[in-house]
């Protein structure tokens, strides 16, 4: 069996990645890329339903399954898996499936979404309840993951001497990184997570989730020293400031539900412009404790893969040497 990445291990130590940057039908293709350009993980998000007419979006499991295949060593991380939508069964059953065929190389990161309704209006889903379903189907699912039977009773599913075999590749499982931006997400994180996902946040908003999360693992009891602090900042190269603003701006503005003047919002929370102006910018959200890094690229189609070689050959570098 393999040990999973929520062992002990260097908690200091920072670690890259990125997300589906190419069309779902060259995901072999960017995942061999990665790992030649050496990144750790490679990351994957999905919507059911993504507006109405729906958006282009994909299934994250079942990309990151050909991504797994096509590598030896980079680590896959749903980026992330809508848990309100899946059963803890089949959540735990798929999830364990791919992390044998990986070899232990998967990392299960969760949330609630609610950016649009209707997908959850058109799974049958009440997503005023998305946050309890998730908290039942994480609980259900670590015990599936780690148990011979088990009998669970709850609001939204219940299981009768239910298991699957055979269980994941990493032991215990596979690392849980919980995304979101609320108190209730780092609640959640520290009950059943290993590790905390957010994304739109600044450096300053950062840290002090890090404050949060710590004190409500003191509420809990919880011991955090291995705990996995991740962020999944959104990344556009350009020679300028406000050519990137303007091109994030574009690239995200149809993905994100949010008032106001949305170019200001990027301009607060994503990173942009030249290499070094990226690199001073994420060195504040590293000083604010973030240790796993999964990159997004805002940019327009044609130049998503030039993004991934920027950064992994003009910005990783300088945090690797540090």
């Amino acid at each position: 069996m393999t040990t999973s990445a929520n062992s002990p291990a260097d908690t200091d130590a920072l670690h890259f990645g990125a997300s589906m940057a190419l069309p779902a039908s060259r995901t072999a293709e960017q995942a061999r890329l990665m790992e030649e350009l050496g990144f750790e993980y490679m990351g994957a998000g999905e919507h059911f339903m993504r507006g109405r007419p729906p958006g282009p979006t994909h299934a994250a499991l079942p990309l990151l399954a050909v991504a797994a295949g096509a590598t030896q060593r980079m680590r896959v991380v749903t980026s992330v898996t809508l848990a309100p939508f899946y059963h803890p069964l089949m959540l735990a059953r798929m999830t364990a499936t791919l992390d044998i065929a990986s070899g232990g190389r998967l990392t299960l990161g969760v949330g609630v979404g609610g950016e649009f309704p209707m997908e959850y209006e058109n799974a049958g889903l009440d997503i005023r309840r998305r946050g309890r379903r998730t908290d039942e189907c994480l609980d259900a699912l670590r015990r599936l993951w780690t148990e011979d039977s088990v009998t669970f009773q709850g609001r939204h599913y219940t299981l009768d001497e239910a298991a699957i075999n055979p269980k994941p590749e990493q032991q215990p499982h596979p690392p849980i990184w919980v995304a979101g931006r609320r108190d209730a997400a780092m609640r959640r994180a520290v009950r059943y997570g290993n590790g905390w996902l957010p994304y739109f946040y600044s450096p300053e908003r950062y840290r002090d989730s890090v404050t949060r999360i710590a004190a409500f693992a003191e509420e809990e009891n919880r011991d955090i020293s291995n705990f996995q602090w991740a962020f999944f900042p959104y990344i556009t190269l350009a020679p300028t400031e406000e050519q990137a603003a303007r091109t994030a701006a574009a690239a995200l503005g149809n993905q994100y539900l949010y008032g106001g003047e949305f170019i200001n919002i990027v301009r607060r929370y994503c990173l942009l412009g030249t290499p070094r102006m990226c690199i001073e910018r994420l060195q504040e959200y590293i000083d604010a404790g973030a240790r796993y890094i999964i990159f997004s690229i805002a940019a327009p189609r044609e130049d998503r893969r030039r993004h991934l070689e920027v950064i992994a050959k003009d910005i990783v570098p300088h945090f690797r040497g540090r």
